[in-house]
């Protein structure tokens, strides 16, 4: 974390005065790099939420003009929360903004407010072909360290995107993007004001890996080749036994098609497939674990806008095979065979009054994570999210949300253990009919 900090400030002490806007020109105009902010593009390239095909976001940008060579965007986000959540059962909170676990809370009630994230942007505009992007984020509500919320190992710094892209759409539609990125698979977004939907959080990849796109009159066809292993988001694929992204053996291919019925309607359509999952370890599921063969999913999805006020969305996701490690042998959770791993997701956003000071917008989204027989205590955990948010300045957002989780469903050991450790053997600690509401408020904003 230290060398990443004294990197990012050597890099900002090496540039010329900062602009507000990039002009190419440093103070004393002489050409050079300038260090500019773009509050528009920087909140859509690092909300976290409702537009998650940053490759598309920053295609687009670069070819409406908003980007100008010789320059390096910089950006800043931040969320702080407040929230309550209420449970049937100890510990078993199903929302998935957050991970608890029982070394965190304890009991049927939790409260909080907290930093949720903390983001830097940086965009390096070269020229009119070649583009860099990085994120750093720091997230220890959401982080996989070991430890309470409190742990150092909660509480680091992470370069979580960073990739080189090679585009001119006004010359040539091809594009090829090389790094660490979002893999192109479905429709993840949400229309909440600030909860990513189950979707997301079940399929939903980040890799390292090389992007190759066509993106022309409305028709976006975009594959990634992926480095396989088990230690990045939704995208394990065996590599001789090793849980480490070695090997370039995996990929994700999606096409979609977005047209303009008239002035006030738009159409998405889409479609993708990745060949390998998270959703192919044996039991007992332990996390980031190898697996001995990819377990492929698929996708379809779709996305209607009315006069840029009404956003209806919805997907499908499903593995090919079932995940082994949903079957546990040992009675009396023997009876629940192995399933196939699927998320569905709808929702509708409305925006009130675009032309107000204060920019209001409603929304409800549900989505939800399949994957048990039925009957069995990991059957499936359900999500519905009532939000409203209020836009001030460009990126400055209030939000509230009220939210309902049926289920538990937690991916650690999702039906049980091989022995004592952690859970008796014919146990788990899932609960099919477990489930949690609360409410959470919060600040969104992006210089």
């Amino acid at each position: 974390m230290k060398s990443l900090l004294y990197t990012l400030v050597l890099l900002l002490l090496s540039l010329p005065a900062v602009a507000q806007s990039g002009d190419g020109k440093n103070d004393s105009g002489e050409h050079g790099v300038s260090l500019v902010t773009n509050t528009s593009y920087s909140y859509d390239m690092l909300e976290i939420n409702q537009n998650l095909r940053k490759m598309d976001v920053l295609l687009d940008a670069r070819q409406s003009g908003a980007l100008r060579p010789g320059t390096i965007v910089f950006g800043t986000s931040i969320i702080a929360i407040a929230d309550y959540q209420s449970a049937t059962d100890n510990s078993k909170f199903g929302y998935l903004m957050r991970h608890p676990t029982a070394a965190n809370e304890i009991g049927k009630t939790v409260s909080e407010a907290v930093l949720h994230s903390f983001q830097i942007g940086l965009t390096g505009v070269v020229n009119s072909w070649i583009t860099t992007f990085a994120e750093v984020l720091y997230d220890p509500e959401q982080s996989f360290g070991a430890g309470t919320i409190t742990a150092l190992t909660r509480n680091q710094l992470q370069l979580r995107k960073g990739f080189v892209l090679l585009a001119d759409l006004d010359k040539y539609p091809v594009y090829m993007a090389l790094g660490k990125m979002d893999a192109p698979f479905g429709q993840t977004d949400a229309v909440s004001p600030f909860t990513n939907s189950t979707m997301w959080h079940a399929f939903g990849g980040l890799g390292y890996g090389a992007q190759l796109g066509l993106k022309t009159a409305g028709l976006n066809v975009s594959f990634m080749a992926i480095q396989g292993g088990a230690q990045f988001r939704a995208l394990n694929a065996p590599v001789e036994g090793t849980a480490v992204p070695s090997r370039l053996n995996n990929y994700v291919a999606d096409v979609n098609y977005t047209a303009s019925i008239n002035e006030d309607l738009t159409v998405r359509v889409g479609a993708s497939y990745v060949h390998g999952s998270t959703y192919c370890q044996n039991f007992p599921v332990v996390h980031f674990t190898p697996c001995d063969e990819p377990n492929p999913a698929q996708t379809v999805y779709g996305k209607v806008t009315f006069q840029n006020r009404i956003t209806v969305k919805g997907g499908y996701a499903v593995t090919r095979d079932e995940w082994k490690g949903t079957f546990n042998p040992t009675p009396p959770l023997d009876q629940f065979a192995a399933s196939k791993v699927s998320s569905l997701d709808a929702g509708i956003q409305i925006k009130l009054n675009q032309e107000g000071k204060v920019r209001y917008a409603v929304s409800g989204e549900f989505s939800n994570f399949v994957a048990g027989a039925e009957g069995s205590p990991w059957e499936r955990q359900n999500q519905l999210v009532v939000g409203l948010s209020g836009t001030v300045s460009t990126a400055a957002k209030l939000f509230v949300e009220l939210f309902k989780v049926d289920g538990y469903a937690p991916l650690n050991f999702i039906s049980g253990s091989a022995d004592f450790a952690p859970f008796p053997p014919g146990t788990t600690h899932s609960k099919a009919d477990a489930n949690s509401v609360g409410v959470v408020a919060g600040l969104h904003v992006t210089l």
